[in-house]
């Protein structure tokens, strides 16, 4: 045991025969692939956190660092491969120049004469390990990418010219990598896309822009992220909500219920809701409001007819393209089932649309954070947001209902009374009211989810 230590000692002698003069070249060198390391790094953030408008700025400015930004972004996969490469590099010639530098001013064996050669090693290495990993995490990480987030396109403007070079230098290597990485990609591209859901990205979304964005503007993210999987049927106004015109009424009775309706577009249908002739337009109507007879018909326009299972991106584009606000939606037997308006749509994206004749309660109570009462017609989209819940909670259970009064007969699998309680997994539901057989209000509980442990 004696016989290494003194062996160790000699080692720490020759070490630290270093001059001075050695001992500030590798200060000076630590310091310069730190502050390499901090600029890739920061790079790294910077030039992938550019977005299209600073992309629209670059290009419009005739300068030799933007072009060098737009040349590199060209083959993304390989400058991000350059990066990482250049990264490790650094990073290794930082912990080899520490090792030799603290190497010969941490004397272990002298602050611990008594230990043996093995404790004083690993005692040497581990508290080199803690200053070198101190030094590349902060000087090296933390602080560039925090500069870079905040001034990407001012980092990004200032590193084109070596990065552009260095790219270069490095351009078979980092081609050989992106080459090995298609390859691992295309293995398991299908797998990997399959397992990730829109809950695993709404998950992500909370945890990326939680600490940034509003409640309001997190859940503007999640419309947008199931706005490709909603269809009509799931935010339409069914038939039984639906305010129309009877083409037999006369001018007086229609403009009764415009003013009682209070809304810009109306169906007009004969007989049934099932014969839908057109749409009236209330604006129409101006020209004739001090009118007592008047033909009315002949200012309807024709309606636009969607099926209930159209997707709702499908169905924006053909209001662009009609320039209408407004479909009659039916169903696969040619009966109407309701109407979508573009508002509809667009309160899937951004929540609730109010104008001055909407009402100012709220279609539910929140009682606390686990009971609400909605009223029957709430669709089972809008009682899902309002609960924090997926919005495939309930698909295995709803059938074909769109509504929380529909949900709680698909669970029941029959009509219930009122005050009864169905449940399905840990939620709750009790009708409050019925009208007319109809659903009026539901009282929604849920109950904590219970770990595997307690379930046993």
């Amino acid at each position: 045991m004696d016989s290494d230590t003194e062996l160790y000692r000699t080692v720490l002698l020759s070490i630290e025969s270093l001059s001075l003069n050695s001992y500030i070249v590798l200060g000076l060198l630590i310091v310069v692939l730190l502050l390499l390391t901090a600029l890739i790094a920061g790079s790294e953030v910077a030039y992938f956190s550019l977005s299209a408008k600073d992309i629209n700025y670059i290009k419009q400015k005739e300068d030799p660092n933007h072009k060098s930004i737009l040349t590199l972004l060209e083959h993304p996969k390989r400058f991000l491969a350059t990066l990482l490469i250049c990264n490790n590099f650094l990073s290794i010639g930082v912990i080899i120049s520490s090792n030799m530098f603290f190497g010969s001013l941490l004397r272990i064996d002298q602050w611990f004469p008594d230990f043996s050669a093995s404790t004083i090693t690993l005692l040497n290495v581990l508290i080199q390990v803690v200053l070198v990993t101190f030094f590349l995490v902060l000087f090296g990480e933390v602080l560039p990418k925090v500069y870079a987030t905040q001034n990407n396109l001012i980092m990004a403007r200032f590193t084109a010219p070596i990065l552009l070079w260095i790219d270069k230098a490095f351009k078979p290597l980092s081609n050989f990598l992106v080459s090995s990485t298609s390859i691992i990609e295309g293995r398991f591209k299908v797998r990997s896309k399959n397992e990730i859901s829109n809950e695993d990205v709404e998950h992500v979304l909370e945890l990326t822009v939680g600490n940034t964005a509003s409640k309001e503007e997190v859940n503007i993210y999640k419309g947008i992220l199931n706005f490709d999987e909603i269809t009509v049927k799931q935010i339409m106004r069914t038939r039984m909500d639906v305010a129309a015109l009877d083409y037999s009424w006369d001018f007086s009775q229609v403009k009764n219920q415009v003013r009682d309706t209070g809304f810009s577009r109306l169906p007009v249908y004969e007989e049934s809701l099932d014969e839908v002739k057109g749409i009236l337009y209330t604006k129409d109507l101006l020209s004739f409001v001090r009118e007592d007879i008047l033909d009315w018909h002949t200012i309807v326009r024709p309606a636009l007819f969607v099926h209930e299972t159209k997707l709702i991106k499908d169905l924006l584009k053909v209001f662009q393209q009609k320039r209408s606000h407004m479909a009659v939606v039916v169903d696969e037997f040619g009966g109407t089932s309701g109407i979508v308006t573009l508002e509809d749509i667009m309160e899937e994206i951004i929540g609730e649309i109010k104008d001055e004749f909407d009402e100012d309660d709220l279609a539910y109570k929140k009682i606390d954070e686990n009971q609400y009462i909605f009223e029957g017609k709430t669709l089972i989209n809008d009682v899902c947001r309002i609960i924090a819940q997926p919005l495939e909670i309930f698909e295995e259970v709803r059938g074909e209902s769109d509504s929380i009064g529909g949900l709680v007969l698909e669970i029941a699998g029959k009509f219930p009374k009122a005050n009864e309680i169905i449940s399905f997994e840990r939620f709750e539901f009790q009708v409050l009211s019925i009208e007319k057989m109809r659903i009026q209000k539901v009282k929604l509980t849920m109950h904590p989810e219970q770990s595997e442990e307690e379930s046993d």
